[in-house]
């Protein structure tokens, strides 16, 4: 599924028009993308959890010339699906 295809259903759910549900959606995640981007988490309950982990620095080797480089310390967003979402997309 797409950015607009998601929009489309996001709009037949809601009954909102598309110019209506394309505003909800890009708001839904500019919200979280500025949650992560300050550190927060952001759950909601029986779908997951979006967070910030920290990757810490590492050695890590170049396969074209076997010569060691250094990997800088990074933050990376990750997401943990919740119980529901996980039971759903198992079927159950």
């Amino acid at each position: 599924m797409n950015k607009n295809e998601l929009i489309s259903a996001v709009a037949e759910k809601s009954q909102l028009t598309k110019k209506e549900s394309e505003a909800a959606v890009s708001a839904i995640f500019a919200v979280i993308t500025e949650a992560l981007a300050q550190g927060d988490k952001v759950q909601y309950t029986g779908f997951g959890t979006f967070d910030v982990k920290k990757r810490p620095e590492r050695i890590a080797r170049n396969p074209r010339t076997g010569e060691q480089v250094s990997v800088p310390e990074a933050k990376v967003p990750v997401f943990k699906p919740g119980k529901l979402l996980r039971d759903a997309v198992e079927g159950k």
